[in-house]
């Protein structure tokens, strides 16, 4: 695992131009002068002395206590964070979900081959380090195996691989390489939730040192070693752009207590609730049903919902009032690992994931119809796969904080999402369509059909499908 904390430096033109540049916590500072008095930028930078930036902050004011702690929210910090688990990834998107910033994603990338995060960077206890091999290695081949498959049906038939005709027939260069990054994409968007969740990954992220201090009290208050150790690497980094924060950045009781808390239900579910499905199920998998519930401002109409959406003629056009005013709550019984990583980065409102194992989703309805025999393969490669998330229910039902690292990406787990009808419309919008990834695309249509039969007048207003492709 490794932390960068990756400076901005100013453009060619804006030196040219002589505009100013100031280091992370100057350049906060330089801004909260302007809530004490209004002399303007030209006179707060003239306070600055060019030799020694560091003490300028404090010639201008004493950070955190000049104020609340909204001042750190002026002090960008950019950091690159190399070789974390795909879980811990999944984590700190869900502490942190407004950060801008990117991962590495497993419906580009071939992650069979990566080199495996240790049993002691993720602290596996030494009992169990054996098994935890074992189970790792069992999902990999079976990753390897059903990528195969996937790629070999793609490359039979392209429209099995649901490739538009008109890019399949459209000779250019152009198409032809839409066409081919389509049918990689198409297998390891199927074979991708046999990837163990403790395979390493690499997050780039930008946000506020506020956000990064609240990031490591999380990480450093985590009982997961793998999640402790991140938590000090970054809080290295962030002193070297924001030494201030850095005494803030440490572990904090309350969160330990509610991390406790969180967990402790989690044990109570797995230990209380039925478990996984019988052995003779034909798909291990848990049904993703759809729950949705809506609440409308006092005096609004499904009418008001229809005039609100006049003038949407695309995802990022307009909506009105009354569809921003109204919550909605939305979520499914059991989602796959690999989709609640997607799922959980859309930046509104808060998610809600108990990590207790449902079942495991292997993408086998996928198998087109007309090929259905060769679904055995398949089929058989699946039981590595619910082996590997069952085991990882009976550990947490024993109270062992590493079994998250027994599960894959087609673990299934309770999603539920609690935003405003515009940002859910926009995030059913985005998720559907040529362009949107087979699975929570279905499970953004399962939920839109519970809306249409509430407000059935807002059907065709609304631009589901209209992803482009990818």
């Amino acid at each position: 695992m490794k932390v960068t904390q990756v400076a901005i430096r100013p453009t060619e033109e804006s030196n040219r131009k002589n505009r100013p540049a100031l280091t992370p916590e100057l350049l906060a500072a330089s801004g909260a002068r302007y809530s004490r008095n209004n002399e303007g930028l030209e006179a707060i930078l003239a306070k600055i002395d060019p030799d020694n930036l560091d003490k300028s902050v404090d010639s201008i004011f004493k950070m955190i206590d000049y104020g609340h702690q909204s001042i750190a929210d002026m002090v960008p910090v950019a950091m690159f964070i190399d070789g974390v688990s795909l879980f811990l990834a999944y984590y700190i998107w869900s502490v942190c979900p407004t950060a801008s910033g990117q991962e590495s994603s497993t419906r580009y990338i071939n992650y069979g081959s990566e080199t495996l995060i240790s049993a002691d960077d993720l602290g596996i206890p030494n009992a169990l380090r054996d098994e935890w091999n074992a189970n790792t290695q069992d999902c990999l081949r079976a990753y390897q195996e059903a990528l195969q498959e996937w790629e070999n049906l793609a490359a039979s038939d392209g429209e099995l691989a649901r490739i538009p005709r008109s890019l399949l027939q459209d000779e250019s260069d152009k198409a032809q390489k839409q066409v081919a990054r389509m049918k990689r994409n198409y297998g390891f968007d199927r074979a991708r939730n046999f990837l163990p969740s403790c395979l390493p990954t690499n997050v780039m992220m930008l946000m506020s040192a506020r956000a990064w201090t609240q990031l490591c009290q999380h990480l450093r208050s985590h009982p997961l070693y793998e999640a402790q150790t991140l938590g000090e690497k970054i809080a290295g980094e962030l002193n070297l752009a924001a030494p201030r924060m850095t005494r803030h950045a440490v572990r904090q009781d309350s969160i330990v207590a509610g991390l406790e808390r969180e967990h402790q239900k989690c044990v109570a579910l797995a230990q209380s609730e039925s478990p996984f499905l019988q052995p003779n199920s034909t798909s291990f998998a848990c049904p993703p049903r759809a729950h949705l519930d809506v609440q409308l401002p006092a005096g609004v109409a499904e009418s008001d919902l229809v005039s609100d959406l006049e003038f949407h003629h695309h995802r990022y056009a307009w909506i009105g009032e009354n569809l921003k005013r109204s919550v909605v709550r939305f979520g499914w019984d059991a989602v796959a690992l690999a989709e609640i990583r997607d799922l959980n980065r859309h930046r509104t409102g808060t998610k809600h994931c108990p990590l207790v194992p449902q079942g495991f989703y292997a993408a086998l309805e996928e198998w087109p119809e007309k090929v259905r025999p060769k679904n055995g393969v398949l089929f058989e490669l699946a039981q590595a796969g619910r082996s590997a998330s069952r085991r990882a229910r009976e550990l947490l039902r024993n109270d062992e904080s590493a079994y998250v690292y027994w599960t894959a990406l087609g673990t299934q787990f309770p999603f539920e999402h609690v935003t405003t009808a515009e940002k859910f419309i926009y995030e059913a919008e985005l998720r559907t369509g040529t362009g949107a990834h087979f699975r929570y695309a279905q499970h953004l249509r399962d939920v839109l059909k519970l809306w249409y039969d509430r407000f059935p007048t807002t059907r065709d207003l609304i631009l589901e499908g209209s992803a482009e492709p990818e």
